[in-house]
């Protein structure tokens, strides 16, 4: 590696831990004036570095945005330092109205509720405000009702890179079309 590469790669690390939030490659193409392309060439560079060097921080990247992340191998450590306070886990009802968001995107609220058989009114606002799913545009029928698609935020809390990386959702109808009604779902 180069001595302006290693330069380059500190200064994206400088302005990633500065940042806190994720950055777009644009925004550090902008910042760094390096064309975008080298950018995202240079961040996978720097997340597999990361990666196979078992850092405690480690570059998350999505198809948009970079962000330096705790590793998780290491969160055991994390909590007895800082004993975070547990997050609320969310309602089965959000968690099926942002399963039917992620696999069926753009989806208007009543294509969700066709899915879900009942209304998603309350799971949409929330999924909204916790940032996980965002209005994408409108449906070109009477009305024109809102559409929705899940956000970067939603990549990065289950730690996705895109959407191509969700589990296929044929392998959940299949582990589940045999399961008794008194069994729970099996965990996948």
């Amino acid at each position: 590696m180069t001595e302006e590469n290693k330069a380059v790669r500190n200064r994206i690390e400088a302005l990633l831990f500065v940042a806190g939030d994720p950055v777009s490659a644009v925004e550090l193409s902008h910042a760094l004036d390096i064309p975008v392309a080298d950018i995202r060439g240079i961040l996978q560079d720097m997340e597999e570095e990361y990666r196979t060097e078992e850092r405690g921080i480690l570059l998350f990247l999505t198809e948009e945005t970079a962000q330096l992340v705790s590793n998780r191998a290491y969160f055991d450590t994390i909590e007895a330092m800082l004993q975070p306070e547990r997050q609320r886990n969310a309602s089965q009802s959000i968690l099926e109205t942002l399963a039917v968001v992620a696999y069926r995107q753009p989806v208007t609220r009543a294509d969700i509720e066709e899915v879900r058989g009942v209304r998603c009114d309350y799971a949409v606002s929330q999924l909204q405000h916790m940032g996980l799913i965002q209005m994408v545009g409108r449906k070109d029928s009477p009305g024109k009702p809102m559409q929705f698609g899940t956000t970067d935020a939603f990549l990065r809390k289950f730690g996705l890179h895109s959407l191509q990386e969700l589990p296929e959702f044929s392998r959940f109808v299949e582990d589940t079309a045999s399961v008794d009604d008194g069994e729970e779902f099996p965990v996948v």
